[in-house]
């Protein structure tokens, strides 16, 4: 991309720089530190120049909207659409939450983004004995049809974007939505938003499992290809490193095993007939915006461009838009302290400019209590008008790329992308995503950073204002929490035994009986059945136990 004779120029440039004004310096005022380093462990130069970027093609750069997408997916990027603003919500009844996205449609909100209560996530009913306490606390409570409805009330599928944060139960919910989309006589090919089903990143990081991991891996195979004939615009898995970060990887480890995990799944698509230039468009993936700045960034330009090489390379995609990865982006619950928890705020918007630095297409941004409880109106409120600041007030929307052409962060781009190409390497040898989830590899990998970034808290290498420098001995205001209503589990089990008083159960048994034997025939795609039990009124929790007696039930294997 440079001269090479203008490149040797200022290479002798640089030693002279160092042999004289940087050495005289140094001698007089010694750097804070012997060695620095990014938070992935990625040496740092005192200064990039040229240099560092003298062997990368521009057209490993680009443009944004060509490929590799580095700089974007799209060519006009927030000048023709901003990133959308998806703030997530979730507690009590569907009833509760709906008047919570009803608050935030009003702030100015462009979508939603829906949280499950732990009975939902895995398969257990309301009024299960193993669902007590749980119902409706970190997360809606959704057991049937009824209750979508209620979620919903009002709300137009046809024009908000909703993403539902769901994994093991994901093609359930999905089920619900599009029974409660065809009640309402909207139009399936006008509904967008995302399912999670992200199940791999379950047995990596986040330990929210039912079924052994084929059959997991058939059912995120069966929601893609339904989405691919009957949903055009809807995301059928949003492949996700936000939660293997969060558990403790490191920023090249987030991006390298997600896309791991996404390779797997177009293989289980593909390898079912199903050609990759009719679903790969619809790919979504989810990222963390940790605490290093330009790491992060650098991070989103990294991932875009070695997806897109994945997708042309290895799959042969034809289309364009196949190679694009689009993602939705969370700043980092894991960098919140509940103490001195203003901080957060400072926090979470340096962590959301990353996000739209590095051109996330929607964005989440967290509530200064996240480390209490559930956000408090106010501080979803808060988190939103983040967002809007950085849309409105900042300018940072008015240019694609703006970071574009940095040395230090095309260097950064590059050492990124390289070292997740190396792992992604590693993966492939062992056999792929689910041979390294069953040999432990990824867990192993994933706890060993984990270890590492708690010593260096421990130590105070890695600082944390408040909680390991510039810590306050006073006692702290106290901080808005959100409470849910204890009375809202009694109201939820209350809702489904009336549910289940008025439904037809001889058409749910021919139901239930036509669900086992298609789950039993490897080929057969199992969505429509749950689109028709749902509507039946046969709840979350009456399916997966009727499948777990096809599937069974996964145990981990413990790794230390």
């Amino acid at each position: 991309m440079f001269d090479p004779d203008e490149i040797k120029r200022i290479a002798e440039m640089r030693r002279d720089w160092e042999e004289n004004e940087l050495r005289e310096f140094l001698e007089r005022q010694p750097e804070q530190q012997a060695a620095y380093r990014s938070a992935s462990g990625i040496p740092l130069k005192r200064v990039y120049t040229p240099e560092d970027i003298a062997d990368t093609p521009f057209d490993e750069i680009g443009l944004p909207g060509r490929y590799p997408y580095a700089r974007g997916p799209y060519p006009t990027m927030y000048r023709g659409r901003l990133w959308t603003m998806r703030q997530i919500a979730g507690y009590g009844t569907g009833s509760d939450t709906n008047q919570r996205f009803r608050y935030l449609l009003a702030q100015g909100q462009t979508g939603l983004s829906v949280d499950f209560d732990m009975p939902t996530l895995m398969g257990f009913d309301s009024d299960d004995p193993r669902s007590l306490g749980e119902v409706g606390r970190e997360g809606v409570a959704i057991d049937t049809l009824d209750d979508m409805e209620a979620l919903f009330e009002d709300i137009d599928l046809e024009r908000i974007s909703v993403s539902m944060t769901i994994n093991p139960t994901a093609w359930i919910l999905l089920a619900m939505y599009v029974a409660l989309a065809q009640s309402r006589g909207s139009d399936l090919k006008k509904i967008s938003g995302t399912v999670q089903a992200d199940i791999l990143k379950e047995y990596i990081a986040q330990k929210e499992w039912i079924f052994p991991i084929r059959p997991s891996m058939r059912i995120v195979r069966d929601i893609i290809a339904y989405c691919a004939q009957h949903l055009p615009r809807y995301n059928p898995i949003n492949i996700s490193g936000y939660h293997i970060s969060e558990a403790g990887a490191t920023a090249v480890q987030e991006v390298a095993f997600t896309i791991a995990n996404g390779i797997a799944y177009v293989e289980e698509v593909v390898k079912s007939g199903v050609p990759v230039d009719s679903f790969a468009h619809r790919l979504a993936f989810y990222f963390v915006a940790q605490a290093d700045f330009f790491e992060e960034a650098a991070k989103f330009r990294a991932a875009r461009r070695v997806w897109a090489h994945v997708i042309k390379e290895r799959f042969g995609a034809q289309l364009q838009e196949s190679m694009r990865m689009r993602f939705h982006c969370q700043t980092a619950a894991f960098t919140l302290t509940k103490a001195q928890p203003l901080n957060n705020i400072v926090r979470t918007a340096l962590q959301a400019m990353s996000a739209v630095l590095g051109g996330a297409q929607s964005l989440h941004t967290n509530g200064l209590d996240e480390a209490y409880a559930i956000p408090s109106e106010q501080a979803m409120k808060v988190a939103l008008r983040t967002q809007q600041i950085l849309a409105e007030e900042t300018g940072v929307a008015h240019v694609a790329d703006p970071l574009a052409g940095s040395y230090y962060v095309e260097a950064l781009t590059n050492q990124i992308a390289a070292a997740v190409t190396e792992i992604l390497h590693k993966v492939d040898a062992m056999g792929g995503a689910i041979r390294g989830v069953e040999e432990g590899y990824f867990q192993k990998e994933i706890a060993e950073s984990a270890y590492q970034t708690a010593r260096q808290r421990a130590s105070g290498e890695q600082v944390v204002i408040g909680l390991n420098k510039f810590v306050e001995e006073a006692e702290q205001a106290p901080v808005e929490i959100h409470r849910v209503d204890p009375e809202s589990e009694a109201r939820q089990i209350a809702r489904l035994a009336a549910t289940r008083a008025r439904r037809d159960d001889c058409q749910l048994r021919g139901l239930m009986d036509e669900l086992e034997k298609q789950a039993r025939d490897p080929q057969a795609n199992l969505m429509p059945i749950t689109v028709e039990l749902v509507k039946a009124r046969a709840s979350a929790g009456e399916i997966v136990k009727r499948l777990r007696a096809v599937f069974g039930s996964y145990a981990e294997t413990p790794v230390f």
